[in-house]
């Protein structure tokens, strides 16, 4: 029995008899938070040391505060988008502060009880949106597994699958060690110029004011300050593109793409070059950004597709084999840390030319705290603006998110209001330090709970190893390849697509299918909250149609004709009712009995009283209690039920 009440019931013995298990799946929602964090930070425009950040909030203080112990917690795929528009129209300087203000939103929103609502979610949604998920992680996530680029939207990377497939559907080259090690040097140095470029993006960006560059702004710096760092990226890419002229001597197609994309890079460069030398706020941020987007598209010419999806086979098998091992003493290990360390070694040993992990060389230099300037010369509107739109969003995932966690584990239920006020004071402390905003992850969490999890403090130690290898250790995790950590994925999101849910959901009827595919594929073809709300809207419907059946019964008894109503008269059974009311003999007499009617609308209401006016014009009579049919209009209860409600409360 735990002796927290906030931990996995059959705990055997509290929060130290469950590390076992714990620190292994801290190990693995590390290993898979790591790639997301960096990602959804190039994704959303900002450096990457920002999405680290957040990870590590999100880990050590949201994973503390948790009402979902199991949950863990980071910057989210789907608030890029929302991101990447607020730096857009405010400003990468602005973003800190909007995180600061949802924070306190989304405190505000728990301490009101506002969480609650998000019980009420159909488990075929649930269902849908974990699949729907899934596939949008399997399908992005197999083009970076090949070393590739993600296309865009969900559907673009599903239907574009064949493609990057073919790309890397040969046998492996595999050149001498010399020629692997020499190309695997060039793509790590590729790597730490392109993060020097984002960092310079950064640093440039908070010098510059608002969007609209307000004159009676003053400029913190002079642009030109910073052309040293610009000048010796750019000489960094000479002497990389000079390197691999050289390497690629005696291949001349490789050695063509060397050339072709190094002069586009350049190109990119120089413009931002003359951009800061002319101080042209205007369009610098735009110039460093092609630049960085460039010379991340350089690794092209020295990575090898087949290698790359070599590797991201070999960790799919690891995953598939390692769960087929029965000897206990091993199982302590998860799969997928055994399948990394294996790629990592191998990748190493035999110096493979592909990518790999980029991390920062000082991340706690990166760490920007909102100043007064910021505070002052603020849009306020804009920024509340904003910032609601983000807590909304941020919210809805995670409380769905820790839904589908409680779908996933057996232990205690998700306190809904403690978890939104921990993930506001996430925000609030993310705002301060000029993070990305974070919610609660599917990914990051399904892994924690599939590895075993028991307790938050695998939550929480994931966002301390993120601390202590960042810092201590980012040499050690520049050496695992990418391919490796999204294969991962690929098998994360292949195991929450779950065929085997449809046959459940069946049990309780079609309609309940149809929620879970249409959820599915309006996730994957739009977004994942547009789908969530389309399944909720679904199944709100289907719960209508649910409770507005109607039984009619027709009896007959000396010369009257008695017909009976029972459940829900409401405008989608108006032609069942006409059809019963116009089958009646002409000239007869007719009482409507409504005593186990539930409910009458308006339109119903309407025609029966057309009806029954041109049945007593034919000569008929009509019988109706009119007065407890317009209480029903009126307030959907007759009378009589109101006052045995009454009672009983």
């Amino acid at each position: 029995m735990s002796t927290n009440g906030n931990e996995p019931a059959g705990s055997d013995g509290g929060f130290l008899s469950n590390l076992r298990s714990d620190i292994p799946s801290s190990i693995v929602a590390f290993l898979v938070a790591l790639p997301l964090c960096m990602g959804i930070a190039l994704a959303s425009g900002v450096p990457v040391s920002a999405g680290l950040i957040t990870g590590i909030i999100g880990g050590i203080i949201a994973g503390a505060l948790a009402g979902c112990p199991l949950q863990v917690s980071g910057p989210a795929a789907g608030l890029t988008v929302i991101v990447y528009g607020i730096i857009q129209e405010q400003g990468l300087e602005m973003l800190g502060l909007i995180v600061l203000v949802g924070g306190i939103m989304q405190v505000t929103a728990g301490v009101l009880g506002l969480g609650q609502w998000f019980r009420a979610v159909s488990p075929s949604v649930v269902n849908g949106m974990l699949a729907g998920i899934g596939v949008l992680i399997f399908a992005s996530q197999f083009h970076v597994m090949l070393d590739d680029k993600p296309k865009g939207t969900g559907l673009e990377n599903l239907v574009t699958i064949p493609q990057a497939i073919s790309k890397a559907w040969h046998v492996p080259e595999f050149p001498d060690r010399l020629d692997r090690q020499e190309s695997r040097q060039l793509l790590m140095q590729l790597g730490e110029t392109h993060r020097r470029q984002i960092q310079l993006n950064e640093e440039v960006a908070e010098h510059i004011p608002h969007q609209e560059l307000d004159p009676r702004v003053p400029m913190e710096i002079e642009l030109e300050s910073f052309l040293p760092e610009q000048l010796a990226i750019r000489e960094n890419v000479e002497e990389i593109i000079a390197s691999g002229v050289e390497h690629y001597d005696t291949q001349p197609e490789r050695q063509k793409r060397v050339r072709e994309y190094g002069a586009q890079t350049l190109a990119a460069i120089d413009q931002s070059v003359a951009d800061l030398e002319q101080d042209r706020y205007d369009l610098i941020l735009d110039a460093q950004m092609e630049a960085a987007h460039d010379i991340e598209d350089m690794q092209a010419a020295f990575k090898n597709h087949e290698l790359a999806a070599a590797m991201g086979f070999l960790t799919i098998v690891i995953l598939l084999v390692w769960s087929l091992i029965k000897v206990k003493s091993l199982k302590i290990f998860p799969a997928p840390l055994v399948a990394v360390l294996v790629t990592t070694v191998l990748a190493a040993a035999i110096q493979l030319p592909i990518l790999y992990v980029e991390i920062p060389d000082s991340i706690l230099e990166e760490v920007h705290i909102i100043g007064i300037s910021i505070l002052r010369n603020a849009d306020w509107f804009g920024v509340v603006t904003s910032a609601a739109l983000l807590a909304i969003v941020a919210s809805a995932e995670t409380l769905l998110c820790a839904t589908a966690v409680d779908q996933m584990q057996h232990g205690p239920r998700t306190k809904y209001d403690k978890e939104l006020r921990a993930q506001g004071v996430g925000n609030i402390l993310c705002g301060v330090v000029g993070a990305l905003p974070m919610t609660g992850v599917i990914v990051r969490s399904s892994a924690n709970v599939l590895a075993g999890a028991k307790t938050r403090a695998s939550s929480m130690m994931h966002g301390l190893w993120l601390l202590i290898f960042v810092v201590l250790l980012g040499t050690w995790l520049r050496m695992i390849p990418t391919s490796a950590l999204a294969a991962i994925l690929v098998y994360t999101g292949y195991k929450l697509v779950n065929p085997k849910i449809v046959k459940e959901l069946h049990k309780y009827g079609w309609g309940e299918v149809l929620i879970y595919l249409v959820t599915i594929i309006v996730i994957v073809v739009e977004d994942l909250l547009i789908g969530v709300a389309v399944g909720m809207a679904l199944a709100i419907a289907k719960l209508a149609l649910s409770f507005s059946k109607l039984n009619i019964r027709t009896s007959h008894h000396d010369d009257w004709y008695t017909v009976h109503l029972l459940g829900t008269a409401s405008f989608l059974q108006l032609p069942k009712l006409a059809r019963a009311l116009e089958d009646l003999p002409a000239q007869s007499n007719v009482e409507i009995d409504i005593n186990g009617l539930n409910y009458i609308d308006h339109a119903c209401m309407q025609m029966l009283k057309v009806w029954s006016s041109q049945h007593r014009t034919h000569g008929g009579d009509v019988v109706v209690d009119w007065d407890g049919l317009d209480g029903f209009a009126r307030n959907g209860l007759q009378e009589e039920t109101v006052e045995k409600l009454t009672e009983e409360k």
